[in-house]
């Protein structure tokens, strides 16, 4: 198999990118410690939030400018990581990063209170998310997206806003905003595995090759040069991305399904587990004062 060296430094780390998150996370900072002194009704920064959004940065740089960016042009299971990452894990650590007087200020915008009040309403946001995000793996429609700079960008930003929307209802903490309850949250979360699941479903099954992007050597050079340049590229003798991979094209799609559906499990799994241990905690609490009025030296 051939090295991801041969692609060149800028291929495989992004350093615009990586300048990009830096100001990101500078900005963050700046705005949370610096500016909220002067911003009334804003509470200081917690360590935990500090911490939830820079894992998400960090997160958000090693997924789309790390090496793991340009394997996803090379290798299906690859772009099926990146994707469970993307709108699975980096959307809640967002939104729980991010202090709620900055969110208050945000909603307080009436375009922005108007949008997540239409798309954060469950049923919506469940819909448009795994629908999106269904549609896009559909072969013709991947392999349009996949080639045009455009078009994936703003197909990767507007799933991005769906995966905040879908994740609204279950994990934010803003004073005020809509929060499922627990019950609610069990069966958001069902609805959510069960509504990805087709799309998964198709590509493990499948039993050829469905996407050019990855079987057509012309259509994934079209596609590479999304993160290569087509100068680098032009000096490389390539044929296809079997030349980076050891596992058949067929293999690596079905692996790829079969990542996408147990990272899924996984963070919902997660999320239930947060879901049981709050439902207990509070169920503790609530029986501290009855034990209390039941102990003997109260009694006396």
């Amino acid at each position: 198999m051939l090295s991801l060296d041969m692609f060149g430094f800028q291929a495989l780390w992004s350093p615009f990118f990586f300048l990009a998150m830096v100001a990101l996370l500078a900005a963050y900072f700046l705005i949370t410690i610096t500016w909220r002194k002067h911003i009334n009704g804003s509470e200081p920064l917690t360590t935990r939030q500090g911490i939830i959004f820079s894992t998400g940065v960090i997160l958000l740089y090693i997924i789309k400018g790390s090496p793991i960016d340009l394997m996803s042009h090379l290798m299906f299971y690859a772009h099926m990581i990146q994707m469970a990452v993307l709108y699975l894990i980096i959307p809640p650590l967002f939104i729980v990063g991010i202090p709620q007087w900055i969110w208050k200020k945000l909603l307080g915008l009436p375009v922005i209170r108007s949008l997540f009040k239409f798309f954060t309403k469950p049923i919506i946001a469940l819909i448009l998310f795994n629908g999106i995000f269904s549609f896009y793996h559909i072969p013709l429609i991947f392999d349009v997206i996949k080639t045009d700079m455009l078009l994936h960008t703003s197909y990767t930003m507007l799933l991005f806003l769906m995966a905040i929307f879908m994740w609204w209802p279950l994990v934010n903490q803003v004073e005020g905003e809509k929060r499922l309850s627990g019950v609610k949250k069990i069966g958001y979360i069902f609805a959510d595995g069960v509504l990805l699941t087709p799309a998964c479903a198709l590509i493990i099954f499948a039993d050829v090759p469905m996407y050019a992007t990855f079987s057509d050597p012309s259509s994934w050079a079209q596609a590479l040069e999304l993160c290569v340049s087509p100068t680098v590229l032009s000096g490389l003798n390539l044929s296809g991305p079997e030349m980076f991979n050891s596992m058949s094209l067929l293999h690596d799609q079905q692996l790829g399904g079969v990542l996408m559906k147990v990272i899924q499990e996984i963070v919902y799994g997660v999320v239930l587990f947060q879901v049981f241990f709050e439902w207990y905690r509070r169920e503790q609490e609530e029986s501290e004062p009855e034990l209390h009025l039941l102990d003997p030296q109260t009694i006396k």
